[in-house]
């Protein structure tokens, strides 16, 4: 399958469909006159920035992962190589809008899709540090605990190192519930905490996290009533 790419005064480029990109077609792929986003954020005010989708098995995260990146050029092999392209695409992005407009998600740990590595503390870590001179607004990443789809494991990894090596805010996300998202944050293990599936059913999911405090606080609390 043959991939289209066409910049704001619609000129297309053409990327042939084949097993592996050339480092040329590659570059088409990070060229900022291919990267929509600040025409998108321009024509519709509710979109706050971009979130770069680095996680699950997706094109980036098959860069990243050594268990299937398999390249001989300067985007495989070594850990440099492999995160070139995810911090290239972080770089033209932030260039064509903003860092302070953007973060990134990613699942080191995680082996969505076969997308495994063989270290991904180490792996988590150098992108962790390396992001930081970009200067993107957050950092999202998965839990270890969640490797595969909906289930979650016991797992030795932590996403400490990449907290304490990232400068900016710092968002971790998946098998949370309102007392684990609570702790995480209580004890500086994040920033911030995402949730995903719970809001699919629960639109009003905020409120009912906020009741849950609220009455968790209740049960803590001792009231001295004078009469």
């Amino acid at each position: 399958m043959d991939l289209r790419l066409r910049d704001l005064e619609g000129v297309w480029a053409m990327v042939k469909g084949k097993n592996i990109l050339t480092c040329l077609e590659m570059d088409l792929l990070t060229n900022r006159k291919h990267i929509y986003p600040k025409h998108v954020l321009l024509q519709n005010p509710g979109f706050d920035g971009v979130e770069i989708h680095g996680a699950h098995g997706y094109l980036i995260d098959q860069f990243l992962k050594d268990q299937i990146n398999d390249r001989t050029d300067k985007y495989g092999g070594s850990l440099e190589n492999r995160c070139r392209f995810a911090l290239e695409v972080v770089e033209a992005m932030s260039e064509e809008i903003g860092a302070d407009r953007v973060g990134i998600r990613l699942s080191p740990c995680a082996n969505y899709m076969e997308s495994g590595d063989s270290n991904p503390e180490a792996l988590g870590l150098y992108m962790a540090d390396l992001l930081n001179k970009f200067g993107i607004l957050y950092l999202h990443v998965v839990e270890p605990r969640m490797k595969t789809l909906g289930e979650r494991f016991r797992c030795s990894e932590s996403l400490v190192p990449m907290r304490k090596a990232f400068n900016g805010n710092f968002i971790v996300a998946e098998g949370y519930d309102s007392e684990d998202g609570n702790n995480a944050v209580a004890e500086n293990h994040a920033d911030l905490v995402a949730y995903g599936r719970l809001f699919l059913a629960n639109a009003d999911l905020p409120k009912r996290l906020a009741t849950l405090i609220i009455r968790f606080l209740m049960k803590q609390t001792v009231f001295n009533c004078k009469t």
